[in-house]
């Protein structure tokens, strides 16, 4: 198992994208069979529940409360750990500071310049790289 904070806009990806074979619906796949625990705060879930239902996305209801039930059920909520980077938008630092509080763990995101530029932060192409590289998947 490895733990990942899921950037929301790999989130609206894979509940968007009707091929299973996408780098973001097959992480979130791992998710729900438990090779990737997701890392998350209540200020994460409260994005993930407002983003995820806008009426703009039409992202389909039952798999959007399926994701959000899975996340806030079996997500570890480990806290932040303040990090001094500067990013472009300030919203992403909370998912970057959840990142740090857990060892070898990683913010999953299809936006990398977003974040500090670390081995930390990485696509969903190449979290599924990673995994592959440990024998997880």
């Amino acid at each position: 198992m490895i733990f990942a904070v899921i950037d929301t806009n790999v989130l609206v990806a894979a509940v968007k994208t009707k091929k299973s074979d996408s780098s973001s619906s097959q992480i979130l796949s791992l998710v729900f069979a438990g090779v990737i625990k997701p890392l998350v705060s209540k200020e994460i879930l409260t994005e993930y529940r407002d983003i995820l239902n806008l009426p703009v996305l039409e992202l389909d209801s039952n798999k959007v409360a399926d994701v959000l039930e899975k996340f806030s059920e079996d997500g570890l909520y480990p806290g932040r750990t303040p990090s001094e980077d500067v990013f472009p938008d300030e919203i992403d630092r909370i998912f970057y500071e959840i990142s740090l509080s857990v060892e070898e763990s990683h913010v999953v995101t299809n936006n990398v310049k977003h974040f500090p530029k670390s081995v930390r932060v990485v696509t969903p192409s190449e979290m599924l790289m990673l995994l592959c590289d440990l024998g997880e998947i």
